[in-house]
């Protein structure tokens, strides 16, 4: 694991959503498990590029992206569970990654704010 849990979390979260999606078996599907790999990979992709941000002000943007990617994913997750396209253990493992996911970007974006409207002052 590298010094960067934010990054750490985020890819193993891609790769479990990678790994759900090959996974699903159910015809007629493929608009859901679509949509739930875009924003499942999504979340990542967002926080690996914030790491090579152009200011503070791009960081946090990227970050509130992947915030609001990381709440699409937890919406397709719940709805493939409950229209039975993934099973109860799945669905846990994968949203338990989520929102932990969710959490750190929580924090990390207020923390960045909040330095940030202190350099303005």
């Amino acid at each position: 694991m590298s010094e960067n849990k934010l990054l750490d979390l985020s890819f193993e979260f891609a790769v479990a959503v990678v790994n759900l999606v090959d996974g699903v078996t159910v015809p007629k599907s493929s608009y859901m498990t679509d949509q739930l790999a875009r924003a499942g990979t999504s979340v990542g992709a967002n926080i690996h590029e914030a790491q090579y941000a152009q200011s503070k002000r791009d960081f946090v943007a990227k970050l509130e992206i992947a915030l609001k990617e990381s709440n699409e994913a937890s919406y397709w997750l719940k709805l493939m569970l409950e229209t039975k396209r993934i099973d109860p253990q799945t669905y846990q493992h994968t949203e338990r990654l989520c929102g932990n996911i969710r959490r750190l970007l929580i924090s990390s974006c207020k923390t960045a704010k909040s330095s940030t409207s202190e350099e303005v002052l």
